[in-house]
C-alpha cells in the first residue's frame, strides 16, 4: 500500500539524492560506488490524491534514472505496478535490502519485513512495528536504524508547528532538484508543499520525513559500506534467516494458545502409530529456495507496501 506514513516519498527522494551526487562524479567516481537497483510496489487508494503522486514521482524518476547512459551500472530504479502476492514471491527472495521505514507509532506491524528476513534480507528500518522485534532477534548490529523514535513524534510535530524546524540542507537541495522540473517536467509542487509550511492541512509535514531524511541517508551510506564487504554482508544476511524463526506460525499459534486462548494440546487417538505420508522425491513445483545475499551484482533492495 502506497500510504504517506509508510513514507514512500522519502525512499525515493534518497534515490533522487543519489542520483544527484551520481551526476556530479566523475565517471571513475562513479566506478567505487555500490550499485544500487531500486525498487518500489505498492497500491493507492483510487481517491487518495497524494499517494498517486508519489506514485507517479516513482515512475518519472524511474524513467529519468534509467534513460541515463552515466547510471547505466550504478543505478537503476522500477515502479512495480499492482503489487500482490504473486509479484513479492519473485521480488521478496531476491531482496537484499529491505526499506521498513514508516514514521515511528504508526505502523500496526506488518509482515512484509518479516518476508523478507526469513529470504535473508537486511533491513533499513525505524522503530516501528515489527522492526523492534527484528531488531532483537538479529542484533543492533545487523540493522540499519534511523529516524525519530515514537516517543519524539509528538515533539517533533509540536517543535515544527512553532517553526523550530531547521532542515538538513541535504533535504532542501533534494526537495528544489524536484522542484527543478528535471523528471519529466512536472514540478509535483503539491507533493513537495506538504514537506513545507509549518502547520494546516496537507501542509507541515506531518509525517516528519524532513526530520529523518539525513539519518535515513546515512543508514543507507552505512548500508553501501557494508555491502563493500561481501563476507561480513553474507554473515549478516545469514543471521536474518537464521534468526527468524519467532515470526514462524507455530511460535505464534503455540504462544496464542498458551497467553491468550488458555487451551492446552489435545492428542489424537491413535495418530501416533498412523503411518507416515509418502513422500515425493520430486520437490513440488510450488517450493521455491529461500536467497540470502546474492553473489557479484547491484544490491536489490524492495520496499513493499
Amino acid at each position: 500500500r502506497i500510504h504517506e506514513y509508510k513514507r514512500q516519498l522519502m525512499n525515493i527522494m534518497s534515490v533522487v539524492y543519489k542520483y544527484k551526487q551520481l551526476k556530479a562524479m566523475s565517471k571513475e567516481e562513479r566506478a567505487k560506488q555500490t550499485p544500487r537497483f531500486v525498487m518500489i510496489g505498492g497500491k493507492a487508494f483510487a481517491t487518495y490524491t497524494q499517494a498517486k503522486r508519489i506514485v507517479r514521482l516513482c515512475i518519472k524518476v524511474s524513467e529519468k534514472v534509467n534513460n541515463d547512459p552515466d547510471m547505466k551500472d550504478v543505478l537503476r530504479v522500477a515502479f512495480v505496478p499492482n503489487y500482490n502476492v504473486t509479484a513479492a514471491e519473485l521480488l521478496i527472495p531476491a531482496a537484499e535490502l529491505c526499506q521498513q521505514i514508516s514514521t515511528a507509532g504508526m505502523e500496526a506491524s506488518g509482515t512484509s519485513n518479516m518476508k523478507f528476513m526469513m529470504n535473508g534480507s537486511l533491513t533499513v528500518g525505524t522503530l516501528d512495528g515489527a522492526n523492534v522485534e527484528i531488531r532483537e532477534c538479529v542484533g543492533p548490529e545487523n540493522f540499519f536504524l534511523f529516524g525519530a523514535v515514537t516517543e519524539d513524534v509528538p515533539r517533533l510535530r509540536a517543535e515544527r508547528a512553532r517553526g523550530e524546524f531547521v532542515p538538513d540542507p541535504r533535504f532542501t537541495e533534494t526537495k528544489e532538484y524536484i522542484k527543478s522540473g528535471i523528471f519529466g517536467g512536472d514540478k509535483f509542487e503539491e507533493l513537495m508543499g506538504s514537506l513545507e509550511g509549518n502547520e494546516g492541512f496537507g501542509v507541515g509535514d506531518y509525517f516528519i520525513v524532513g526530520h529523518d531524511f539525513p539519518s535515513y541517508l546515512d543508514a543507507q551510506a552505512e548500508a553501501d559500506k557494508l555491502y563493500q564487504d561481501q563476507d561480513a554482508w553474507d554473515r549478516a544476511s545469514v543471521i536474518q534467516t537464521a534468526t527468524s524463526a519467532k515470526f514462524s506460525s507455530d511460535r505464534t499459534i503455540d504462544q496464542y494458545a498458551t497467553e491468550i486462548w488458555d487451551i492446552s494440546p489435545c492428542p489424537v487417538p491413535g495418530l501416533k502409530d498412523a503411518p507416515a505420508m509418502p513422500s515425493s522425491s520430486t520437490p513440488s513445483a510450488s517450493a521455491k529456495p529461500t536467497a540470502g545475499a546474492a553473489a557479484e551484482g547491484p544490491k536489490v533492495e524492495g520496499m513493499a507496501g
